[in-house]
């Protein structure tokens, strides 16, 4: 039985929950979302909670139960306070530069990478080697930020590459004769 499916999603003030066919439609001060249910699970709102809960208690049942609460708690939590991921580029002469919705990245390759950001997703460049990406759907920043870290990902040996902040890239010694 999945446990992140009993839990409750709590709804802060200023969001609402509204159920059409199937179709759940959240609305907070960062936009609005959608999501369609299951057809195995039921969706019921409790005051500042919604609950959900399987149709039949099956095994398949609970298990699209919990990823349709965890998909509605990150809607939630997305038109309310937004997501926000941090990448770093590590290497000399590495930079990046945002104008408008593209992204132009200066890797180390003979030509300069430009990158048009997904719609919904902005990004800023406090420094040359920092890049903030900023979105309130959780799935599109998490896409927009694994293609650009996919330009030149983090190598072991030097370390170079684009990096999340919190990423820890394991070094490797060099070859010795």
């Amino acid at each position: 039985m999945s446990r992140v499916a009993k839990a409750p999603v709590t709804l802060p003030s200023g969001t609402s929950v509204t159920l059409n066919d199937r179709q759940v439609e959240v609305k907070g001060k960062n936009g609005n979302m959608s999501l369609r249910l299951h057809d195995l699970v039921e969706l019921k709102q409790e005051d500042s909670q919604v609950v959900l809960s399987p149709v039949s208690d099956t095994k398949e049942a609970w298990m699209h139960t919990g990823t349709v609460r965890a998909l509605l708690n990150n809607i939630v939590v997305g038109v309310t306070e937004g997501f926000e991921k941090k990448l770093e580029l590590i290497g000399v002469g590495y930079k990046a530069q945002v104008a408008g919705s593209k992204v132009t990245l200066n890797l180390g390759y003979s030509h300069p990478i430009e990158y048009t950001l997904p719609e919904g997703v902005s990004a800023e460049t406090p420094t040359q080697t920092e890049i903030v990406l900023k979105s309130s759907d959780k799935q599109k920043l998490g896409q927009a930020a694994a293609n650009i870290r996919g330009f030149r990902p983090p190598e072991p040996y030097k370390g170079k590459g684009v990096r999340y902040s919190d990423e820890y890239v394991a070094r490797k010694e060099a070859k010795k004769k």
